[in-house]
């Protein structure tokens, strides 16, 4: 039986998905669905996301979207399709693996222990005995958005924006519902959209034991602007 559907946004990912690891992990663990969504990419990722799919029948499937929407609507294409399956939990991966598929089973694990849980989340908490890899600037500019996110948020949240994130699927049903409003920013979105009581009853943010910042990320330094731009569009939107 399928335990949970994970999605994975791809925006042009061709030379930088590590499809061996994504073959080696479904092997052992075949109770884990990946639904890789095509966020209209301009190069061959595409047809390399059909061909896994192909390949792995098992574990992977793969939903080619029209045009370019960004992750948040990659991601919500990628969460409605999901539902359709019987899976009691869904969730999302970057496609970089940065948060290493092994961590999965983890946060599956913690679903299964605490029934009252609705929502894991990975954490990029710099701790002894973890292996956080992240350039300083990234991880002091990270800090202070965090904290400003977490302010905004009236949550004492420590990493909205990590990339890993696991669901029951009714909270996912619930949360991914709509649009949203921020290509940037939608991690913090879907905390705004639940209850601030229930949100610290059920959320849970997981400390990674690895996390490595990897090559070729979209996010750049300059998007700083941006993103408090967006941050400003979710308040006017929420408020």
């Amino acid at each position: 039986m399928c335990q949970a559907v994970i999605v994975v946004p791809c925006y042009n990912e061709r030379e930088r998905l590590d499809v061996e690891a994504l073959r080696r992990f479904s092997g052992e663990h075949p109770e884990i669905l990946f639904l890789l969504v095509d966020d209209g990419s301009t190069d061959e990722t595409g047809a390399l996301l059909d061909r896994l799919a192909a390949e792995l029948p098992r574990t992977v499937r793969s939903l080619r979207l029209p045009a370019n929407g960004g992750k948040a609507e990659a991601v919500r294409a990628g969460m409605l399709e999901a539902g359709r399956s019987e899976a009691p939990l869904l969730g999302y991966w970057d496609a970089d693996w940065a948060t290493p598929l092994e961590e999965i089973p983890n946060f599956i694990t913690l679903f299964r222990e605490n029934p009252g849980l609705e929502v894991v989340t990975g954490c990029r908490l710099q701790r002894l005995g973890s292996e956080i890899q992240r350039s300083l600037v990234r991880h002091l500019i990270g800090r202070v958005m965090a904290t400003i996110f977490s302010l905004y948020l009236k949550l004492p949240v420590y990493d909205t924006q990590c990339g890993a994130k696991l669901f029951r699927r009714e909270t996912a049903e619930q949360l991914f519902a709509e649009p949203f409003v921020s290509r940037w920013l939608f991690d913090v979105e879907l905390l705004r959209r639940m209850p601030r009581d229930r949100a610290r009853r059920v959320v849970y943010e997981f400390p990674l034991s690895i996390w490595r910042d990897v090559g070729g990320s979209k996010l750049k330094m300059r998007h700083g602007f941006r993103i408090l731009l967006a941050l400003w569009r979710v308040m006017r939107h929420y408020r």
